[in-house]
Order: structure tokens, then C-alpha cells, then sequence
């Protein structure tokens, strides 16, 4: 476990150092939980999304995007449940003065015995909090932390707090109008995006035409004012979502649900997490909307955590929305006639699927990273820092790189770029040698270099040099953006 975590610290420096993501507001020393996407890790987000957006919308033929705003109207969360059941159970140490997640505390003190070689008090521990949560025990979970002797990373000391609710959403005002009510002008920022898919249900089923089964895909930002944001861009206050809402026969949901969860982890599979990265966690307390409900699990540096979530959600979500609007929220079914049932109204049952584009993003580096090293024919020690993220989502696809800054290669170099950049994006550099620049381009994880020099002028061929074995070839000059486009493909 501590060499994981000195690979994730390791990543962490290596985001900031070669334009991944940066600390937000820096400048001014920071704040806390909130990060900004670096010129690299911009694009890498964007090929994320623009992956998992093509996989629901275009390869699915009963699946639509939309893009919801992010601030709705506050009975939208009155109605959804959030403002009476979107919290965490919440402790302070009274001496430090500082607020824990409970199941965040325990976690951290089951990982202390796991790294102190402790397993079976660990996972009994676990197993008690699951239990205890499951049931609102909150006297229980405090006799477990005090029991364990469970201490204050700052105070060293165990002198709790009652455990007590927090509620995660932010609130802010609307509009510049007084008001002698302050909660007339208050709204939210949304903590999730699947209700704004709910509250679309209608529009887009009849705009569209859709017919049972489909799906409402959006991809977008939510917020959560969670008291402890850890682990880089793991957990943070503002996030983006990649959620799918697919709407269903009642009845129906069960088997759906066995399809979605499935056809989700293959889809993580298909971007380069091996299947061993990767298992379900079905969940022990279910949320107030759902039935069923499992996590996709990813191993990440830090240990097994959720990458994403499979929910059964019932019907709950539209009937709430139908119940606070007074407005009828319903489906009718033409093709149940054909099925000799009597044609009906109901209200669809909903499988979701909700995937942290952050997670997704930190899924990716956890296992592109790599420091190798290794010993030279001479006896030499040599190595390199590379990112061997898969060459279909890598920010760049290539870099092209005249070996001098005359004779005409970066005349030759420049009308490549210019050949290329249409149909991938790629990198131009002509400063340093060969080699210096080669590892720079292991380290941002560009998958392709392709090296112009003098033999180039001569007899119109290249140097194509790969990212992962380091392997080298002599290709036609005009075969370059055919084969880079084939790899990427």
C-alpha cells in the first residue's frame, strides 16, 4: 500500500508538471477540493466524453442527448428528495475542531490496519460500518469509532462529536429582487444531472417520437459541498457527471438492469481498464429511489472505489415530479395491444447509469503512469516517466519533429503538420535533441513520433517511433497519417 500511494503522489506532481491538471486559483494559494483541466488534461476529458457521449447516443439507436441548465427550480429538489435525504453523516473532533465524513473516517483507519497488516480487523470493521449504516445507526457507528480507538489525523485524539446530518447541496440566490422571505429568492446548484432529464422526460419523448425502451443521456457539472474532499480530483465539490436515464415497462426493470451493468463495464473494459481493474459492488443500503443498485468498482492507487453507479430507480423520480407539479407524467403504450394487453397509461421505471467523468479521467492516468527503468548494454542505469494512455483517447496523437532547425526539415515537417492536424491533433516541436524530446513525449503520453531527417529529403521516408516498446521503423512520408489513423482507430 505505501508504494501505491507514493505512485499516486507521484502522479499528482506529474499532472501539474507537464499540464494535466492544476490546483484552482494557485495563484492565490488555492482552494481547497476544486481543480482546473490543464491544456493536456483539457483534451483528455474532452476524448473521454466525446467516447462515452458517441457509445449512448450514436451507437444506441433509442438513446438522445440533452444538455440541462444547471440551475432549476427549487421544487425540483424538494420534489427529488434531496433537500430532506442529500446528506452524510458527519462527526467533529472536539479538539481539532475538525469535521469527518463518518464512513470516510473508518475507511481511513480500515486502510491503516490493512497497511500495518491488520486485514481481518479491517474488514471486520467494514463490515460493521455497512451494517450500521445501512440501518441509521449512528450511536452504533460512534461506540464502532470509539470501540476502535479511532483518532483525529490533527489532534491525535478521539474526543468525538455526536454523529449528526449534513446536507451537501449548495445554495445560492436567484435574481436581484428583495424579498422580505430570503428562501423566495434561493435556489441550488445542482448535485446531480439525472433531474434535469426528468423534468425533460416529456418534451423530449413527444418531440422525439420515442418509444419504451429509451434512454436520455447528458454529461455535465454538479456540485456537492462535501466537508471532506480527498484524494486528488477523486472526490471534489465540483464535478462532471456522464449519466444515461433509460426508461422502461414496469416490470421490466430487472432485466435491464442486468443489461446495463454489463454493458457498462465491457464499455470500460473497451478503453483499456483491464477487467481485473474492475469489479461490482452491490450496494448494502439502498438510496430512498431505488431497488436495486451496484457499483462498477475501479482499483485505484488508494484501493477499490466506486468508478460508477448501476441504479434501478423505480418509478419514484417521475411520480415525485408528477406529485409536486400536479401535472400527469405518464406514458402510453401502443405496442402493448400488440402484445394482447389492453393499451394503458403508466409511469416508466428508470435504470440509470452514472459515471464521474473526474474518476473516469483518474482511472486513466492511475494506470497509464508508469516509471520505468531499466540497465543499458554498457551497464548503465536508464529510464523513463511515460503515460501509456490508450492512443484512441490520448490528448495528442502525434508528434512530429524535424531532427534540425534547417536544411528544409522543418519545411517537410511543417507541411505533415499541416497534412495531419485536420484528422488528429499533433504536436510540433524542433528544440532539443532527438532523444530529450522523445521523452517529453512519454511523459505528456503522446502515442507516435515521427522524426523528419536529411534521408527524408532523399528518398521521402521517416521515422515513426512508438510511445509504449520504444520500437522504431522506416515508413513512406505519405503513409504516415493513414497508419496513425488506423492505430487510433
Amino acid at each position: 500500500m505505501a508504494n501505491e500511494i507514493n505512485n499516486f503522489s507521484e502522479i499528482i506532481s506529474h499532472c501539474k508538471e507537464y499540464g494535466y491538471i492544476f490546483q484552482s486559483s494557485e495563484l492565490y494559494d488555492g482552494l481547497s477540493a476544486v481543480y482546473d483541466y490543464g491544456q493536456m488534461g483539457a483534451q483528455l476529458k474532452k476524448n473521454l466524453r466525446d467516447t462515452w457521449w458517441k457509445s449512448m447516443t450514436q451507437m444506441h439507436d433509442n438513446i438522445v442527448g440533452i444538455d440541462a441548465a444547471i440551475f432549476m427550480h427549487p421544487t425540483v429538489w424538494k420534489a427529488s428528495g434531496h433537500v430532506d435525504n442529500f446528506s452524510d453523516p458527519m462527526i467533529d473532533n472536539k479538539d481539532s475542531n475538525k469535521r469527518y465524513r463518518v464512513d470516510h473516517l473508518i475507511e481511513g483507519f480500515a486502510d491503516e490496519q490493512i497497511a500495518a497488516g491488520n486485514e481481518t480487523l479491517a474488514k471486520e470493521v467494514l463490515a460493521q460500518m455497512d451494517t450500521l449504516l445501512a440501518a441509521d445507526d449512528y450511536s452504533g457507528l460512534k461506540e464502532l469509532i470509539e470501540a476502535n480507538n479511532i483518532r483525529c489525523a490533527i489532534s491525535k485524539t478521539s474526543n468525538w462529536t455526536a454523529i449528526r446530518q449534513f446536507n451537501l447541496m449548495f445554495k445560492t440566490e436567484f435574481g436581484a429582487v428583495a424579498s422580505d422571505n430570503p428562501d423566495d429568492n434561493i435556489v441550488y446548484l445542482r448535485p446531480e444531472t439525472a433531474q434535469g432529464i426528468f423534468v425533460n422526460f416529456l418534451n423530449v419523448q413527444k418531440t422525439g417520437r420515442m418509444k419504451i425502451p429509451f434512454g436520455i443521456a447528458q454529461t455535465g457539472k454538479a456540485f456537492r459541498n462535501e466537508i471532506v474532499a480527498r484524494q486528488f480530483i477523486f472526490r471534489m465539490r465540483e464535478f462532471e457527471q456522464m449519466e444515461m436515464q433509460f426508461f422502461v415497462r414496469p416490470g421490466t426493470q430487472k432485466q435491464w438492469y442486468d443489461y446495463w451493468k454489463t454493458t457498462r463495464k465491457a464499455w470500460h473494459e473497451s478503453i483499456g481498464i483491464p477487467a481485473e481493474k474492475l469489479r461490482f459492488h452491490d450496494h448494502v443500503k439502498l438510496a430512498h429511489y431505488a431497488d436495486m443498485a451496484l457499483d462498477i468498482e475501479f482499483e485505484f492507487p488508494f484501493g477499490w472505489k466506486e468508478l460508477e453507479g448501476i441504479h434501478s430507480r423505480t418509478d419514484f423520480d417521475l411520480t415525485q415530479h408528477a406529485t409536486y407539479s400536479k401535472k400527469k407524467i405518464q406514458y402510453f403504450d401502443n405496442d402493448l395491444n400488440e402484445e394482447g394487453k389492453p393499451y394503458g397509461n403508466y409511469t416508466p421505471f428508470v435504470v440509470e447509469t452514472s459515471v464521474g467523468l473526474d474518476r473516469l479521467f483518474l482511472t486513466v492516468l492511475s494506470l497509464a503512469y508508469q516509471n520505468e527503468k531499466w540497465t543499458k548494454e554498457d551497464g548503465t542505469e536508464d529510464g523513463r516517466v511515460v503515460l501509456k494512455i490508450p492512443a484512441k483517447i490520448a490528448p495528442t496523437k502525434l508528434a512530429i519533429l524535424p531532427l534540425l532547425k534547417k536544411d528544409g526539415l522543418p519545411e517537410i515537417a511543417k507541411s505533415l503538420l499541416d497534412d495531419c492536424k485536420e484528422s488528429f491533433h499533433c504536436f510540433y516541436e524542433e528544440k532539443d535533441a532527438i532523444g530529450k524530446r522523445y521523452r517529453r513525449m512519454d511523459a505528456i503520453g503522446t502515442p507516435f513520433c515521427v522524426t523528419i531527417d536529411h534521408q527524408t529529403k532523399e528518398d521521402n521516408t521517416v521515422t515513426i517511433r512508438y510511445r509504449d516498446d520504444m520500437r522504431q521503423e522506416r515508413i513512406a512520408l505519405s503513409d504516415v497519417k493513414v497508419l496513425v489513423e488506423k492505430l487510433i482507430k
